[in-house]
């Protein structure tokens, strides 16, 4: 059997488990994770290669993992979208993840507006069923049938990795035969430096509340590895001086903790020590501002590191 290959998205609203999702198909950490709403801000690669099986040929499954669909309000938020509708661009498949756990709310039609649009096959992965009573599912996945014809009605839990197994063979089922797009020992497009960003707002995310997480990002302005240590000097940008005093904490309490977890997890990302320093700055009003929104794209980033194209 010839090897299989595509890109699905995940869509979702805030929350569903998008990302969780990515990572438990991967079988590692690629993309962070909190209970906070709109966690992920860009869209991420999460690269399988699926050995042959019996009766399931090879196969290179691109998953998308996307910001959660959402009505934005900020330069921030339009941003999100696009990487959003960016993703349904050309992608051959769409997991539709849902909360099965929450009551069905407005937001869902707008999402499935956008499942329309792409015309794309779609399959709905209730999420989360671990926490409901199994004879909750069956209304909830008559209710979804009415809303649109997916492919395949699926329930899961990405946490708990139940019916992830029967999800790879029906994606697969559900690809053509196609080239690898990647090689097969990479498992991700996102560069190191991203990821340790991310690693360093993820525990932003954990240490903080109220309005401080959404208010918050981080840019890397130094990365230097050594052949036993990597020093690194990253930036928390966020909006008021208020915010800036939780996120230093008392005597830089708060701070210490926040590097230190990420530091931890950091030294994990790139297998040697790690030395963090970490400032915190106010950027009044950033998620409004479109070059500074723009700035946090890291394919950008990497477009300025590279300087101008040579003649």
């Amino acid at each position: 059997m010839a090897l299989r290959s595509g890109f699905v998205c995940i869509l979702g609203r805030p929350n569903a488990g998008k990302s969780t999702l990515l990572n438990a198909l991967a079988g590692e950490k690629l993309a962070i994770v909190s209970p906070k709403p709109q966690t992920t801000r860009n869209r991420l690669l999460g690269i399988l290669n699926l050995p042959k099986i019996k009766g399931r040929p090879a196969a290179q499954v691109v998953l998308i993992d996307t910001p959660g669909v959402h009505k934005a309000d900020t330069a921030l938020g339009r941003q999100m979208m696009r990487e959003v509708r960016e993703a349904l661009r050309g992608c051959d498949l769409i997991f539709l993840i849902a909360d099965a756990s929450e009551k069905t709310n407005p937001g869902e039609r707008f999402v499935l507006q956008l499942l329309e649009a792409a015309g794309t096959p779609a399959f709905l992965l209730l999420n989360k069923i671990d926490r409901i009573d199994k004879q909750d599912l069956l209304p909830l996945i008559e209710h979804y049938r009415q809303q649109h014809a997916f492919r395949e009605i699926m329930p899961i839990s990405a946490l708990k990795k139940q019916g992830l197994d029967a999800l790879l063979n029906a994606t697969v089922a559900g690809l053509r035969e196609g080239p690898r797009y990647f090689p097969e020992d990479q498992v991700t497009d996102q560069p190191l430096r991203f990821m340790v960003a991310e690693a360093i707002r993820e525990q932003v995310l954990l240490a903080t509340k109220e309005e401080v997480p959404h208010a918050t990002s981080v840019l890397i302005e130094q990365f230097e590895e050594g052949k036993k240590l990597t020093r690194i000097a990253a930036v928390i940008y966020c909006e008021r001086d208020g915010q800036k005093a939780i996120l230093v904490g008392r005597g830089g309490q708060m701070l210490k903790k926040i590097g230190t977890a990420a530091r931890l997890e950091i030294e994990t990302l790139v297998h040697k020590r790690v030395f963090l320093a970490l400032f915190v700055k106010v950027k009044a009003r950033w998620r409004d501002s479109d070059s500074f929104v723009e700035g946090l794209d890291w394919r950008l980033q990497l477009e300025q590191m590279a300087g101008p194209p040579r003649e």
